[in-house]
């Protein structure tokens, strides 16, 4: 809770303008994908995965690059997540009430404003995290897809645990669970069978 309660201070005590709002808006929302009508969780890993495939990372799912790129859009996604969820200085006061008395996560909201379904930025990183060390062809690419959303929806093995975390780090912490455990599961497959 202390972590939570200080990036949520931190996001709203400094006085978050309208254009970074937007620019957070724009991260968490996964450039956009969030708004797609059906389904945005899918789009937003549609995107992501077509994000990678598009961009030069030398190796099969273990450049350096690609661990870079994850961790940076962990830490970006979680701080925008926070961003998107902590209520706006323009809130009514009840809200504004809740944060100052240091309210965090699921906790006075419900599940659908502690993690909007536009917020699909956790979607990329899950998605990425499940191809790390798979090869970049699309049957790869396509299983990792499947077994992200598959992952995602059923959330075994504790995973569901991890969405009670507070705020933007439970929003985060499910799906990259959910991306390694496919990512575990794929590369198993990969190396029993097709080796």
């Amino acid at each position: 809770m202390g972590i939570n309660f200080r990036l949520r201070e931190r996001v709203q005590g400094v006085g978050i303008n309208d254009s970074k709002r937007r620019f957070a808006e724009l991260i968490a929302t996964g450039l956009g994908s969030g708004y797609f009508p059906v389904a945005p969780a899918t789009a937003g890993s549609a995107l992501a995965l077509l994000i990678y495939w598009v961009l030069p990372f030398p190796g099969a799912g273990d450049s350096p690059a690609f661990f870079l790129m994850i961790a940076g859009t962990l830490v970006a996604g979680t701080v925008a997540a926070a961003v998107i969820i902590a209520p706006s200085r323009r809130s009514s006061g009840v809200e504004a009430r809740q944060g100052e008395q240091g309210r965090s996560g699921a906790a006075g909201r419900s599940k659908d404003e502690s993690d909007p379904k536009r917020c699909v930025i956790d979607e990329f990183v899950g998605v990425w995290a499940t191809c790390l060390f798979l090869p970049t062809t699309w049957a790869w690419l396509l299983a990792a897809f499947l077994m992200f959303r598959a992952l995602d929806i059923l959330k075994p093995f504790g995973i569901r645990r991890l969405e009670k975390l507070p705020g933007a780090y439970g929003i985060m912490a499910d799906d990259l669970a959910a991306g390694l455990l496919g990512a575990g599961v794929l590369n198993a497959v990969r190396l029993f069978f097709f080796s």
